[in-house]
């Protein structure tokens, strides 16, 4: 038996990068249902749920902006070792920095609408969704969730209905990434993203 919340977030910035891009980022045009799971783990996570992504509405205009980021060139590596011989996980910014150009998203407004599972442990669902309920409205989380990248935070509040937007433009936003398959060699999984008056049905066919 699954159970469903609703989940407002909202921010300034926000940046879904298409896997496809190499070089530049490039973000999505909406928020992927994969993000939408990790904004629900950092409010609450349990290892005996799972969040599954319904619908996804989108509350204002899809609009994007250049922007220019400073990041590292490369990854910080765990065999690294210092000059006596012991790891050294540091990596000092100034001699590995570069710029680089960004396509964010601005002004999002999102709800977000789920159910969790239960995976195993005590069947008591109504314990869960009311310790989310709980720390959704205290504004409660493990972590600051975040919108793709941990500069662009995310602000969130308890919704209780599905809002609709009908002057939302319909658009089919092609293919989308749904989720990541951990217990299969972390294999994305994509779906045909398609926005009809602002609201994005994730529970559609995936594809590997």
């Amino acid at each position: 038996m699954s159970y469903g919340i609703k989940l407002r977030v909202w921010g300034d910035y926000a940046l879904f990068t298409r896997p496809e891009m190499k070089v530049e980022r490039v973000s999505y045009d909406v928020m992927t249902p994969s993000a939408a799971r990790g904004i629900l783990e950092a409010v609450y996570w349990k290892p005996e749920i799972r969040w599954i992504i319904d619908r996804i509405h989108v509350l204002k205009p899809i609009r994007f902006e250049n922007i220019r980021r400073n990041e590292m060139a490369n990854r910080v590596s765990v065999n690294k070792k210092d000059m006596e011989g012991e790891k050294a996980i540091a990596r000092y910014i100034e001699d590995d920095r570069q710029q680089r150009a960004s396509l964010v998203l601005r002004d999002v407004d999102y709800v977000i609408d789920a159910h969790f599972e239960i995976l195993s442990g005590e069947k008591n669902e109504g314990k869960h969704l009311d310790m989310f309920r709980r720390r959704a409205m205290k504004g409660q989380c493990f972590h600051r969730p975040y919108f793709g990248c941990r500069e662009f935070p995310v602000h969130f509040e308890w919704c209780d209905s599905s809002p609709e937007n009908p002057e939302q433009e319909d658009r089919d936003l092609g293919f989308m990434l749904h989720d990541i398959d951990f217990g299969n060699n972390m294999t994305p999984r994509f779906f045909r993203a398609v926005m009809k008056q602002g609201v994005i049905d994730c529970r559609q066919e995936v594809v590997s």
